[in-house]
């Protein structure tokens, strides 16, 4: 996949995202929300039959209230039909139709179509329920890209995945291996023959955990990677503890010195040469550049700790636009995009802001708002009397201007920890520069 086809990709998920959120948040009066997934090879006319079958099947519901208002829903599906020829779009399309709850007892009808979604629809479905049907949707979404993992070493283990973009911590155990100094009196030789068999039966434990967990999803995986200080990773691979059907997915082992749940990102992170490719390694890229030309690459080393602490942290970005290709923030971030000096727009996936813009005086100012927030007032840097011109998504708004200036645009996942500081600490809003501007 080019780039481009990779951005168009992640607009695409990320509209589809804000659409599953708000149906997510509709309600209705009993069962009166209509959910039709179609297909790209079903016709079009078989689904009108479809939905007006159900329409007089609907006569006969026995509440008064969600008889109207299933068929009004159904009458609201078979006019946006209309608009198609002899078949749906390319891998078909999912229409929501129903009467949702507004509060005070009063309700408002709405009728969604969602074309061409990530994935094909594979079957079609018809569901009434007091909600709309979204989790196949969902589920397109979902990250891909699925490895199995597990760190250890002779005092404990954990096992997890990588799902996409996600590490997901599940299992761990700790050992009863006694350390390498003898022991109430025992000969040297009882002492290591014990000593093996702890050891033996711990690597059987963290085998059967990972059995566990893999086994049933091995024809899913696309590989298992292994961590921990050596000699240990070795001594259990080549003891063959894994089940059978696992060794071969083994795609290497890696040096990592922590063995509990933060191992497992570790583990990520040493695996980096192998998961190239991957959707969570192409984020950390993006990141790691974004640190290292914060203030001319001389953060390239920076603590995290220093996010610890409040005020450290305001003086810390006090400094950071002295010379770096980096810019933050929605204020400085949309500066330099108008001035087409961004050469990449990262935005963290779980940015829920608007933007709203004032006319003050005939000169527009722009404000950034929680999407659940009431519109501010706003005081004009002049002193004149702020008018409400727009308010819409924070990502579309900066996404619009992004495209006009031939910027790439970079969805950053807030499953790993710089792409959760991206969202924290800088607002959800970063640019990698073409050149130094200083805004």
């Amino acid at each position: 996949m080019s780039e481009q086809e990779g951005e168009q990709s992640d607009r695409k998920k990320y509209e589809f995202q804000k659409v599953i959120e708000d149906l997510k948040d509709y309600k209705g009066s009993g069962t009166q929300l209509v959910t039709i997934y179609i297909p790209d090879d079903k016709q079009i006319s078989d689904v009108v039959a479809h939905v007006t079958q159900e329409h007089s099947e609907a006569a006969n519901i026995k509440s008064k209230q969600t008889r109207t208002n299933v068929q009004d829903a159904l009458t609201s599906i078979k006019d946006r039909l209309r608009y198609y020829d002899t078949y749906p779009p390319e891998k078909g399309m999912v229409i929501f139709s129903g009467a949702i709850d507004t509060g005070g007892g009063r309700t408002d009808m709405v009728t969604k179509v969602l074309e061409s979604p990530p994935e094909p629809i594979q079957s079609f479905r018809y569901h009434c329920d007091s909600e709309f049907l979204t989790e196949p949707l969902e589920g397109m979404l979902a990250d891909k890209g699925l490895y199995g993992l597990i760190v250890l070493d002779r005092r404990e283990a954990n096992v997890g995945w990588l799902k996409g973009k996600r590490v997901e911590p599940v299992k761990s155990a700790s050992s009863l291996v006694p350390g390498k100094q003898r022991k109430g009196g025992q000969s040297a030789q009882r002492f290591a023959r014990l000593r093996l068999e702890a050891i033996d039966n711990f690597y059987q434990e963290v085998a059967e955990m990972a059995d566990d967990l893999f086994v049933p999803r091995r024809h899913e995986l696309d590989g298992i990677l292994v961590g921990g200080p050596s000699p240990t990773k070795d001594e259990f691979l080549d003891g063959d503890y894994l089940h059978h059907e696992l060794r071969d997915t083994v795609l290497g082992k890696f040096d990592v010195s922590y063995t509990d749940e933060s191992g497992l990102y570790d583990l990520v992170d040493a695996a980096g040469d192998v998961l190239a490719e991957t959707e969570v390694m192409k984020d950390k890229r993006q990141m790691e550049e974004f640190f290292k030309e914060l203030n001319g690459g001389e953060l390239a080393t920076y603590e995290t700790e220093v996010m610890k602490d409040k005020s450290q942290m305001e003086e810390f970005f006090e400094q950071l636009h002295d010379g770096g290709k980096a810019t933050y923030g929605f204020d400085a971030t949309r500066q330099n995009l108008v001035m087409g000096s961004v050469d990449r727009l990262l935005i963290s996936e779980d940015l829920r802001k608007d933007v709203v813009t004032y006319d003050c005086g005939g000169r527009e100012e722009f404000e950034l708002v929680d999407t659940s927030a009431d519109t501010p007032e706003h005081a004009c840097e002049d002193g004149a009397e702020a008018e409400v011109v727009e308010r819409e998504d924070a990502i579309d708004h900066l996404m619009a201007i992004a495209e006009q200036r031939g910027t790439e645009v970079k969805f950053i996942s807030t499953d790993f920890e710089k792409g959760e500081q991206l969202l924290s600490a800088f607002g959800g809003i970063a640019g990698i520069l073409r050149y130094s501007t200083g805004v």
